[in-house]
């Protein structure tokens, strides 16, 4: 029989065994900070990288690593569904333009964030500005919008070559037939100002539907094999137009506000050159987007949607200005260019444009095609106008 003393030990040993358990049961749940790999498929990078990388700073206990990767929008849909059906998660996390929103909204490739998430983003519909909140509606709740863009179309021209900037798609067209190969423009699945401008025009030349590019864009799609004849070719993206404007092998694009002040901040474009809004114009707005695809592992969802909730709060926000890459940038309530840093403002001060506050104010706003009519736009794009030009 055990005496007292001895129950006693006993009993001390069970509890310290218990507890000793406990603990390790407690220590083996506690996750390790993950390694996010991040894909860029819309330049966002350039407003946000120093966000993402603050994230990380904060919470070391959640984020070990971020690579960041850089790729053309039309190849993501691609490689993500061949990611998927190899049972992979290479992928964390998308930051993507219109455009390969659309597409992974349509091929079923994207997480549902909301309303599936909601708990884990509470409140976060509620922090977008007017504008952005209707524009966080295209992603259908499969991505949170994190930077805005009232974009254009905008005519971009060399004032020393161009005396008489195009006002109307007729003047456009009628200056680029008296100079040929001196207008470009990049392909729209690739390219904001070219997707900008392929969504605009139903509005500048009074198609029956601007919002159904099958059926309604009769005279938008004229207009274009029209203005093909004269256009060279079509580069794959905005950067290299932009690189032949400024080099002077190109004297007029079509642009958006952003793709405006950036380049001639950068250099690449220089300062003196001008833009021209057309006359009786519709604002197209663009925006840009966090999407996670499918396949992505429950303990790294949950780091990423605590990385989303951080990077819509106003510090981040402000530093969506940037160098007027997306301008103005913010997508969330009451930040304003006070609130960005430093650099940020004097490049706004010097290469913003004040036409643009008048501008903003004075034409209508709407927002891009739905994903699917987005699609079909692209791909009737692809291949009645671009296919023998598209380099």
């Amino acid at each position: 029989m055990f005496d007292g003393r001895l129950k006693v030990r006993v009993l001390a040993a069970c509890v310290t065994a218990v507890a000793a358990v406990a603990v390790f049961g407690m220590s083996a749940a506690k996750a390790d900070p993950v390694s996010l790999n991040i894909v860029d498929v819309a330049g966002n990078l350039q407003l946000t990288q120093k966000a993402f990388e603050a994230f990380k700073a904060k919470y070391p206990n959640l984020v070990s690593n971020i690579t960041y990767t850089n790729a053309p929008a039309p190849q993501l849909p691609g490689k993500i569904k061949a990611m998927q059906a190899a049972g992979r998660a290479d992928i964390d996390l998308v930051l993507t333009g219109t455009d390969a929103l659309a597409a992974g909204i349509e091929q079923n490739l994207s997480t549902k964030l909301l309303p599936d998430q909601a708990a884990a983003l509470p409140g976060v519909l509620d922090k977008y500005a007017p504008g952005p909140r209707k524009m966080q509606d295209l992603a259908q709740g499969y991505g949170l919008e994190v930077s805005y863009m009232p974009a254009g179309p905008l005519v971009e021209y060399n004032p020393a070559k161009v005396a008489k900037p195009p006002h109307t798609p007729a003047e456009l067209l009628a200056y680029c037939k008296a100079n040929p190969g001196k207008l470009i423009y990049a392909r729209p699945a690739n390219s904001g100002p070219g997707r900008t401008f392929l969504m605009g025009l139903p509005y500048l030349l009074g198609d029956k539907n601007p919002q159904d590019p099958i059926n309604g864009w009769d005279k938008t799609w004229a207009f274009l094999k029209a203005l093909n004849s004269c256009v060279p070719y079509y580069p794959g993206g905005t950067s290299a137009v932009m690189k032949e404007l400024g080099e002077g092998s190109r004297d007029m694009t079509v642009s958006v506000t952003g793709w405006d002040i950036n380049p001639r901040a950068l250099g690449i474009v220089p300062a003196e050159f001008r833009v021209q809004a057309f006359d009786s114009m519709t604002w197209v707005n663009d925006a840009h987007f966090m999407v996670v695809p499918k396949g992505v592992s429950k303990e790294k969802l949950a780091v990423l949607l605590k990385l989303m909730n951080f990077m819509l709060e106003p510090q981040q926000q402000a530093m969506t200005y940037d160098d007027g890459y997306f301008y103005p940038g913010p997508a969330v309530n009451g930040v304003t260019l006070a609130m960005a840093p430093k650099p940020s403002q004097e490049v706004i001060a010097k290469f913003g444009r004040p036409e643009y506050a008048k501008w903003l104010t004075q034409y209508p706003h709407v927002q891009p095609l739905s994903a699917q009519a987005m699609v079909a736009a692209f791909q009737k794009w692809d291949r009645e106008i671009g296919s023998q030009k598209s380099q």
